[in-house]
């Protein structure tokens, strides 16, 4: 493939982070995930819809890490971080594949919703190397992928991924698959 031609890691617009938010509570969907004084990694965060409810639940003591690869969404993250003071959100402007900056069995749950399925293949398999590094051995994850054109998820990839992990609770909706997860 000519080099200009090579696949890149996709990216959701702004836009579509404010529609989720119509269809998806975050608040009553994540609080059954966390707790106050855990620690968080939101993968794929984008302007930090989901962060910044994961910071107001886990509390001061808590702590988020907060990873998108656009700068954009990172920094509309930070602006809103600080208007509502949340102090314990660490935001990284970097791909989910290289996380060298979370401890090894350091994170009590990672959200990773619209993550893998916007990456390329070769980044998808890194990313759930570093989701499984970095979770503790009880901690869980939320995956959620998209199907069809927007995603380069194929349903034997997601299979196989899965087949990596103790799968608590899966779903497949016409538009996603989703699974909670913690290691084997």
């Amino acid at each position: 493939m000519p080099k200009n031609k090579e696949p890149k890691d996709k990216k959701f617009p702004l836009l579509a982070h404010k529609i989720s938010r119509l269809f998806e509570p975050p608040k009553k969907f994540i609080e059954q995930f966390v707790e106050e004084g855990q620690t968080v990694a939101d993968l794929g965060c984008g302007p930090g819809y989901y962060s910044l409810h994961f910071a107001k639940i886990i509390g001061p003591e808590g702590k988020v890490y907060s990873v998108d690869f656009d700068e954009r969404g990172i920094s509309a993250l930070n602006k809103k971080a600080k208007k509502h003071g949340y102090n314990n959100i660490e935001s990284h402007a970097t791909s989910a594949s290289e996380l060298s900056f979370i401890e090894d069995s350091s994170i009590d749950f990672v959200y990773a919703n619209g993550l893998l399925c916007c990456m390329t293949p070769e980044n998808q398999q890194s990313a759930v190397s570093e989701i499984k590094r970095i979770l503790k051995p009880n901690g869980h994850a939320f995956l959620a992928v998209a199907k069809g054109s927007i995603s380069y998820m194929k349903k034997d990839e997601w299979e196989k991924i899965l087949s990596g992990f103790k799968v608590l609770n899966r779903k497949e909706k016409r538009s996603e698959l989703t699974a909670e997860v913690m290691l084997k």
